[in-house]
């Protein structure tokens, strides 16, 4: 079967699947909204994740942050990224990018792979191309929680004591205490390309953009992360990219914000935060590999 990206709680939108209890499956677009993008009569098939539906050529899914949603659609609208595809925003026949709480894409045809290597490449690939966009007055103002988790990470230690004080909470400060200054240059970055990228005939597909404003290796060290906590990847493909600047500390700030969101999600389950706990003590013998980690 193929699918488009799809919308989960944990760690991220495109994956969670199995790790929080279930939110269950939000209602359809109504048909006005399905006029609006162009696809009228269609017959909404439910995506995985349960919040984006397949309506003809395009995917329409609800959306949570209007101006974040119209500020992505029109940095991507355009963009070209050499040897990747993307599933292109659309507008609605009024030229909005949001309609009723619904945002719309163009349907791509692909499925997700644990083709771990190659989704950290689209990374590279995509962020280059990303590089000129400037920062949006809104990113600092974000409150939901995996912006309060991505701010977390880069802040360095819980001053507030936001994680708690049990053992997931212990091992973020150990964590944050190997932190380093990451001198990369902030850009714009796709921070949950693990699972919203789809294969099709060998050509990849990148959907759901999930931005922040972060160094561009952030998103590869994400991705990295996230397929040996999930994906059942093993250390080996963290060394593949160790030579990349300050790998270990990108690294670091990816398991920092992983483990922040486990513990801060309300459904995170047992069984999801040992994961992630056994996640960290997989990877940080790897966290100061590689050049420039002092």
């Amino acid at each position: 079967m193929r699918v488009v990206g799809c919308v989960a709680a944990l760690p991220g939108p495109g994956v969670g699947a199995g790790r929080v209890a279930s939110p269950g499956v939000f209602t359809p677009p109504p048909d006005h909204v399905l006029a609006a993008f162009g696809v009228a009569g269609s017959r909404p098939e439910v995506l995985p994740g349960g919040r984006a539906f397949r309506c003809g050529d395009a995917v329409i899914k609800t959306v949570e942050a209007p101006v974040e949603t119209a500020w992505v659609a029109t940095v991507f609208e355009h963009l070209q990224v050499p040897g990747v595809r993307l599933a292109r925003p659309l507008r609605a026949s009024d030229g909005r990018w949001v309609v009723a709480g619904w945002g719309a894409q163009r349907f791509v045809a692909g499925t997700p792979a644990p083709r771990y290597a190659e989704i950290i490449d689209v990374s590279i690939a995509l962020h280059a191309a990303l590089t000129d966009v400037p920062e949006p007055r809104f990113f600092d103002q974000r409150g939901d929680l995996y912006s309060r988790a991505d701010r977390l990470a880069w802040s360095g230690t819980d001053r507030d004591g936001l994680l708690g004080d049990g053992h997931g909470a212990q091992r973020y400060a150990e964590l944050a205490a190997g932190s380093r200054e990451v001198t990369a240059p902030r850009q714009l970055v796709h921070r949950d390309l693990f699972g919203n990228v789809l294969f099709e005939d060998g050509s990849p597909a990148v959907v759901d953009v999930t931005p922040t404003w972060r160094p561009a290796g952030f998103g590869a060290a994400v991705v990295a992360v996230d397929a040996v906590a999930w994906g059942g990847a093993d250390t080996g493909l963290l060394e593949r990219f160790g030579q990349l600047p300050q790998w270990g500390q990108l690294l670091r700030r990816a398991l920092m914000f992983r483990l922040a969101v486990s513990l801060l999600h309300p459904r995170t389950t047992a069984s999801s935060l040992v994961d992630m706990l056994a996640t960290v003590e997989v990877i940080r013998p790897a966290l100061d590999s590689g050049p420039d980690q002092s």
